[in-house]
């Protein structure tokens, strides 16, 4: 019986020429598994590496009486059967033979797939796998992205004898430390070979190269310094900043069209493109700024802020990844406002529409309570509730609401407020909170110079 804490045998086993051995170092070879059963018997197939933690192994006799012997031995031995200093725990095992059956991460091939445990998605860039991986041969392409497993890469070589020199010496290693940034801690690499044999790269960016195509088109991402996050003073990551906001909008009691995120985000700067998504059963919207700069004001001033007062459609903001929105000029989802004027008569002609008739909706309220109790439109149907402290009626044609907003943002913020916005809001939704009120009043008379007047905590 061996003298650790842990028995080394099952006795209740079937025995078989196959032995399962457990507590193995790690990295385990095949000539040490040799090495340790050879004074019993000839071995003629092993299976290293096995389990989650890569301990576990097989090994396979020749002939049942030379497991069983193995087996007997260290059942009687006051030593347990030991690899580089470690106690290993024998047992039979319920195969009666060692099948290697090559997944396709086994057969070797020409393209690798590295998972890179230990980091996050762009804490290890592009290029310093690129030299990580180069010094083994020359890498035709990379492409980055994140999985269940982690941050992985495809990294593709001119063959497969490249490939194989390069998993052989780096899975299980480190990226040097000296490559990496300082609030990392080590990261290991952990590599198969990959089904694929050419990677599709459609451009050059922070998340994919194609080194043998020097014209391939270069998305801004490459150059704009997203490979590596911003680390704050106290060490945590910054988020990258973009002129595209992503906002997502919480307790969204009223409806919440292109018009009012127009009127909420165009009084910290002049809007390019909106485009409104539904996503994990929530209402979400991009926002796009002509710069970084105005988008980091509205984003500041703007978040957590409700767009209607009583705490409705409360507003959680961050950066979006985006940094030009593909959307559709006009629909009740998107807006392009860098559309020429001309440009939007010749589509109100192509649809039909009146010449002096809008775009856009001419009901917020009625796209979200058609057919029910709040449907907008003529007498004896009832229209939303005023939130709680609203003034009983709000006429949108006037942009007293977003007036007012712009007047308090500027004061907030220094100069002057912008000129009116070519595009009103129109429609019969309910009251913006602070609809009605002077500049910097909120209902009630109650002042509140620093914040802007018509969005509530």
């Amino acid at each position: 019986m061996s003298t650790s804490g842990q028995p080394q045998f099952r006795y209740t086993q079937t025995p078989s020429k196959v032995l399962h051995l457990r507590n193995l170092p790690w990295e385990c070879i095949d000539e040490e598994l040799v090495e340790l059963c050879k004074p019993f018997g000839k071995i003629v197939n092993t299976k290293c590496n096995v389990g989650a933690n890569r301990n576990q192994a097989f090994v396979e006799f020749v002939d049942l009486n030379q497991a069983i012997n193995m087996v007997t031995y260290y059942a009687s031995s006051s030593e347990p059967a030991q690899v580089r200093g470690k106690s290993v725990y024998i047992q039979y095992s319920n195969r009666h033979e060692i099948v290697n059956n090559k997944g396709p991460g086994d057969v070797p091939g020409n393209v690798l797939l590295v998972t890179i445990e230990g980091v996050e998605a762009g804490e290890v860039s592009i290029d310093v796998i690129h030299l990580v991986f180069s010094a083994f041969g020359f890498v035709h392409k990379i492409a980055t992205f994140e999985k269940a497993a982690g941050f992985q890469a495809l990294i593709q070589f001119t063959d497969a004898e490249t490939a194989s020199s390069a998993k052989e010496a780096l899975d299980g290693r480190s990226i040097p430390r000296y490559l990496l940034p300082e609030h990392v801690g080590s990261c290991h690499l952990r590599i198969s070979y990959s089904a694929h044999t050419d990677l599709n790269i459609k451009f050059q960016s922070h998340r994919s190269r194609d080194y043998t195509n020097p014209y391939l088109p270069v998305n801004p991402t490459a150059i704009e310094g997203f490979a590596q996050p911003i680390v704050g003073p106290d060490g945590k990551k910054k988020e990258p900043e973009s002129n595209v906001l992503l906002a997502s909008i919480e307790n969204m009691i009223y409806a919440v069209t292109v018009d009012v995120i127009h009127t909420v985000f165009s009084a910290f700067g002049p809007i390019q493109k909106i485009a409104i998504f539904e996503k994990n059963g929530g209402t979400q919207a991009l926002v796009q700024y002509h710069d970084v700069t105005t988008a980091a004001v509205a984003k500041d001033a703007l978040e957590g802020h409700c767009i209607y007062d009583g705490g409705y459609c409360k507003l959680h903001l961050s950066y979006s990844r985006h940094t030009d929105l593909n959307v559709k000029a006009f629909s009740d989802k998107s807006r392009d406002y860098t559309v020429p004027e001309s440009a939007l008569l010749a589509m109100q002609h192509a649809s039909g529409q009146p010449a002096g008739a809008p775009v856009w909706p001419t009901s917020q309220a009625s796209q979200m309570y058609s057919g029910g109790e709040y449907a907008a439109g003529g007498s004896g149907q009832a229209q939303p509730p005023n939130p709680p402290g609203q003034p009983p009626s709000w006429d949108p044609n006037t942009q007293g609401a977003r007036t007012g907003f712009v007047s308090a943002a500027a004061t907030f913020y220094g100069g002057s407020p912008p000129g009116p916005s070519p595009y009103s809001t129109t429609g019969g939704g309910p009251p913006l909170a602070g609809g009605g009120q002077p500049t910097n009043m909120r209902p009630g008379d109650a002042s509140s110079p620093v914040q802007p007047p018509y969005y509530s905590r």
